[in-house]
């Protein structure tokens, strides 16, 4: 077994990686709703967030309104992650599930890169 190299390098924004989730590809459709299931089957509260490509690694996203307390249907969440990324298209946008129980964030992933400038 051999370990991949990727090149990320400080100078080129588009090689800049945001942690170990981020090398991996990027989720189809029916991923991305699986990942909405999930979060919507455990009782956890989504939220959407977005930020600029080079700031990615800031803890401070902008939020895409207010957190989707309560929300069960997969589909409204899932319109909503489409209108943030319309209306950002060079931003990258991640979904993020509040666990209620533990007061934390239980699942956070980024559902669209944008293009780096």
């Amino acid at each position: 077994m051999s370990v991949q190299d990727y090149t990320s390098r400080l100078s080129d924004p588009a090689s800049r990686k945001m942690g170990t989730f981020s090398y991996l590809p990027e989720m189809d459709d029916a991923q991305i709703r699986k990942q909405v299931e999930w979060i919507v089957k455990h009782g956890w509260n989504p939220a959407i967030e977005h930020t600029e490509p080079e700031y990615a690694m800031s803890n401070f996203w902008y939020m895409w309104k207010l957190p989707m307390f309560g929300e069960t249907d997969v589909d409204a969440i899932l319109a909503e992650l489409k209108a943030c990324h319309e209306a950002n298209p060079d931003n990258h946008v991640r979904l993020i599930g509040y666990n209620n129980f533990s007061q934390s964030q239980g699942a956070n992933m980024v559902v669209y890169r944008g293009t780096p400038v």
